[in-house]
């Protein structure tokens, strides 16, 4: 059990730049989630039969940003934490 505690710590997270550079236009809800995992955060709206979210994942390695309009991609932001280049 502590072997694999200590594997996955190892594997770092999914919340990195690598995996930001991924991320395309037009990719499902699910499709982003199963690359970072469930977001740290997530809020919707629902207006005249569209729908968007807007989904935050964090981790140490920085922030991902992703805005979806009907399940899709339509937009994306990765930021650093302060303080790191």
């Amino acid at each position: 059990m502590v072997l694999l505690i200590i594997a996955l710590a190892a594997c770092g997270s999914k919340v990195n730049e690598s995996n930001y550079t991924k991320i395309e236009i037009d990719m499902t809800e699910e499709q982003v989630r199963s690359l970072l995992g469930t977001p740290t955060d997530s809020s919707g709206i629902n207006v005249a039969g569209l729908s968007g979210t807007s989904s935050k994942w964090v981790s140490k390695e920085g922030t991902i940003n992703v805005q979806f309009l009907n399940g899709k991609v339509k937009a994306k932001a990765f930021s650093k934490p302060s303080g790191q280049k």
